[in-house]
């Protein structure tokens, strides 16, 4: 069968449009919504996308909404990961240039995690046989002074691979507190090495995966953002140093620059560190970038959930 004739498409366009009240409605909204759906009756035109399987797809986004696994399918399309790329872009257009890198926030972080000053425990909770994580460093502008009083968010799962808030089985705020940089910019937490894991089973992000032929799963990471009134807000993550999957993320978020080394310390000889016991040792340093007026925006304001104690 021969594509469909272009004017055909554009004149259903034009109709969809017509009903378009001037001076009504927003004009942003208006425009993307126009441009997409021009791209995707182009689409369908060219991939004789069926009418079964627009259908298919419908159910498909409606059950994705059901089971609020739209930000998995951002992460897993790659969309966030091209959200990150793009703001990259406009920040090497004004001279911007991260030294940490910036990577995906994902869909599970929480707002008003307990804050503390240098120092942190992140377990409400003690979790059975994990591997103690102590991690430390110094958040820097880019001439590497420290910097004073930013704050360090700090959120990762449990070795189920679930998140407190979004996990009922785990008191609130467990595994995610708010760090303030001491004098000397320097800030430690104490944790263990958490777990990778994959996206609910059967849900419709893996289904997703599966017709795609790839996988569903992150390797372990821990998640930060990094602010402070003076500088720009920097939203990164580390990868744990090997992972199997390290270089194999559904999300796309690795970045070699964000794979540190651990260090094994025995507990022979953890008493030179100040601790009682054996531990992995983490040390990764931030690096914040001046805010300029001339940038755009290196954050966005999108809706995250909350809790007030």
């Amino acid at each position: 069968m021969r594509r469909m004739d272009q004017s055909v498409i554009d004149k259903t366009l034009e109709q969809i449009k017509s009903v378009e009240k001037e001076g009504e409605g927003n004009d942003r909204v208006k425009e993307i919504v126009n441009r997409l759906l021009e791209d995707l009756f182009n689409a369908m035109a060219d991939l004789d996308i069926t009418s079964e399987e627009m259908w298919i797809a419908c159910d498909w986004l409606t059950q994705a909404g059901k089971n609020n696994e739209w930000g998995l399918i951002f992460a897993g399309l790659g969309i966030e990961k091209f959200i990150d790329v793009k703001m990259d872009w406009e920040d090497e257009q004004v001279g911007i240039y991260n030294m940490t890198p910036r990577t995906i926030e994902g869909p599970l972080y929480v707002a008003g995690s307990p804050e503390s000053f240098g120092y942190a425990e992140l377990e409400t909770v003690p979790e059975d046989n994990a591997e103690r994580l102590y991690m430390s460093g110094t958040v820097k502008d880019t001439n590497g002074n420290p910097i004073p009083n930013a704050k360090v968010e700090v959120w990762h799962c449990n070795l189920h691979g679930l998140y407190s808030h979004f996990d009922s089985t785990q008191p609130e705020f467990n595994l995610r507190r708010a760090i303030i940089t001491d004098k000397d910019g320097k800030y430690e937490f104490k944790s263990f090495l958490p777990v990778g894991y994959s996206c609910p089973p059967n849900g419709s992000t893996e289904n997703l995966m599966s017709l795609l032929g790839r996988h569903g799963a992150r390797p372990a990471h821990i998640h930060f953002f990094v602010t402070h009134p003076d500088y720009r807000k920097l939203t990164t993550q580390i990868n744990i140093e090997g992972d199997p999957l390290t270089y194999d993320d559904f999300a796309f978020a690795t970045r070699p620059e964000l794979v540190p080394p651990i260090h094994r310390i025995s507990s022979e000889d953890a008493a030179k560190y100040g601790k009682d016991e054996a531990f992995a040792k983490i040390e990764f340093d931030f690096n914040m970038v001046k805010e300029k007026i001339e940038a755009p925006e290196g954050e966005n304001h999108r809706k995250r959930a909350s809790v007030v104690l």
